[in-house]
């Protein structure tokens, strides 16, 4: 390269040619300026001394990893750590380094017994239900905002929503959101955007139905199944399920209760309705892009007291034995799959329960663990 440069080639056609950077070619036409290339020193060690100043005798680090397997074998308390290391070595009258340099001898010679943590990818979202990732169908999540204080007034909630793939918003604070309430929202939602496949929920007994008695479903999951819309509950305490819905959550606390000062309710709605608008303009490509919605139906609804018809998935992590919670029961699904995620599927029209194994590093693998016959009691619903 330096002979090119001599013969009055240009530094950057040198580079092409030697398939360097052309910072490479001046480096070494400045380290041979002014001399002959027999007496230029070619080396490109870096300067210094071969050995660091401050790295750790190699005596010092075989006598660490022979303390190691003494005290692995003879420790009586069976610690042969980074610490246990450094006390022996004061006992033994060698001034020992420092934990971390013991840390990065032992890791250098391949000498710890753990194994680094094994990071599998994230599943596809919605990957727990059939149809959803791959975008054939749609999903509206709903959510409560609780408890929320106007100055010199009264307590109210958020019935907030958003839909899966189009993300379609939706806010609606009140002073009270009993179960009717949120019925007759869900249904001026629907009416408006057209009906999803599947609408999830959380644990609520607004949105499932009372807790105290087993097998109760409440309103809103009777009005879900006349309208044909498959209700799905998230599992209690589990992360991941709600992120969609506890992400909008904090968006709209953010962009609309923390950033003004509210008086009133009705101004707070209008301000909720000016973020929603300027959501819808955002997503409104993402929005046609989603799958299609069916129209909502016309006419009279069905009444809440007609018989059951479709299905409700309830998404759980199975006990020690390997049962599911489902209804205030517990239903048998596999011993080998305890303290595991499953979907249940209740199934009204075959008066059925079947059990789908949900594992988030093969997502697409759900196979059916258990297939269970069971009739819903057949009650009248009291409104």
């Amino acid at each position: 390269m330096v002979t090119a440069v001599r013969r009055g080639q240009a530094i950057r056609a040198v580079a092409r040619r030697f398939g360097v950077v052309h910072s490479t070619v001046l480096f070494w036409v400045d380290r041979a300026r002014g001399r002959r290339l027999d007496r230029v020193d070619w080396g490109d060690r870096p300067d210094g001394p071969r050995t660091p100043a401050n790295r750790t005798p190699r005596l010092i680090e075989r006598t660490i990893l022979r303390v190691r397997r003494e005290l692995r074998v003879s420790s009586a308390l069976g610690e042969y750590g980074r610490d246990a290391i450094r006390r022996e070595l004061v006992i033994e009258g060698v001034t020992p380094p420092s934990v971390r340099t013991i840390d990065r001898i032992l890791e250098r010679n391949g000498a710890f017994d753990g194994r680094r943590r094994q990071r599998w990818p994230a599943p596809p979202r919605g990957w727990y239900l059939p149809g959803l990732a791959s975008g054939r169908v749609e999903l509206d999540s709903f959510d409560l905002i609780i408890e929320l204080k106007i100055q010199d007034g009264p307590l109210f909630d958020v019935l907030t929503g958003i839909s899966h793939h189009g993300g379609l918003p939706m806010a609606l604070p009140a002073k009270r959101t009993p179960a009717t309430f949120v019925e007759q929202a869900l249904i001026d939602h629907w009416r408006d955007v057209g009906l999803p496949h599947y609408s999830q929920f959380d644990n609520d007994t607004r949105f499932q139905g009372a807790h105290y008695f087993p097998e109760v479903l409440g309103r809103v999951v009777r009005r879900c199944l006349g309208l044909g819309v498959t209700p799905v509950f998230a599992p209690p305490r589990e992360t991941g399920f709600q992120a969609a819905i506890e992400s909008f959550n904090g968006r709209w606390e953010r962009a609309v209760w923390y950033r003004f000062h509210h008086t009133e309710l009705v101004g707070l709605r209008c301000r909720s309705d000016q973020f929603l608008r300027a959501m819808h303009q955002r997503h409104a490509l993402r929005i046609d892009a989603a799958p299609a919605r069916r129209p909502f139906p016309t006419g009279t609804l069905a009444s809440l007291n007609d018989p059951l018809r479709g299905n409700v998935f309830f998404l759980r992590r199975t006990d020690s034995a390997g049962r599911a919670q489902i209804l205030g029961k517990a239903f048998p699904v596999r011993r080998s799959w305890s303290h595991r995620l499953v979907r249940a599927e209740l199934d009204f029209d075959h008066d059925r329960v079947r059990f789908f194994a949900l594992r988030r590093r093969e997502p697409e693998h759900q196979p059916m663990l258990r297939e269970t016959k069971y009739t819903f009691p057949r009650k009248p619903f009291n409104s």
